[in-house]
């Protein structure tokens, strides 16, 4: 089984999906090239462009938002005992973030090529990013509980706890520049 119909499979919340994914250090660093190439090239430009500050910026927030997530959840798969399922998630949960990001792109694309008013854009693209939000939140859920095998508030507790930390640890550079 390919990593496209793993994608395909847990996109459709099929755990069978799971097997679309290796389960080795190789296959998750493979997994984090298409998380860190967009960031890392757009601070390459920001840099180029002149912005030293605003590039090393957007590159240290760009690599904690692609990496505390895997170590936030070897954490709890650690304290709950779960080690032995925690790579093969982790492979699953990065190439399933890169499907998320492109399906974000594409839905930015549509509502800007869609023939509507600023105003009928602007709540176009509001209703499809909550739309694409709740999917991934409920997708982030389906593979921890199922990759990690949780019990169902275990696997909302590392939703959670994982999205609301990284959100403060990628804000958390931008807030000291300021001070």
């Amino acid at each position: 089984m390919s990593v496209l119909s793993g994608i395909a499979g847990l996109a459709r919340f099929r755990i069978a999906g799971f097997a679309g994914f290796g389960a080795t250090p190789q296959a998750f660093l493979n997994s984090l090239a298409p998380l860190l190439a967009f960031p890392l090239v757009g601070g390459v430009l920001s840099l180029l462009g002149g912005s030293l500050r605003d590039g090393a910026l957007d590159m240290l927030s760009s690599l904690i938002a692609v990496l505390a997530p895997a170590v936030i959840s070897h954490a709890f798969a650690s304290l709950w005992r779960r080690d032995a399922f925690w790579l093969r998630y982790a492979v699953a949960f990065n190439w399933c973030q890169s499907a998320i990001t492109l399906v974000t792109i594409a839905a930015v694309v549509f509502v800007e090529t869609a023939p509507l008013g600023r105003a009928g854009a602007m709540t176009l693209l509001f209703v499809m990013v909550l739309a694409v939000l709740a999917y991934w939140l409920m997708l982030c859920g389906f593979m921890a509980s199922r990759g990690l095998r949780l019990s169902t508030p275990r696997a909302i507790l590392l939703v959670l706890v994982t999205n609301i930390a990284t959100a403060m640890l990628v804000m958390g550079p931008r807030l000291l520049a300021v001070v």
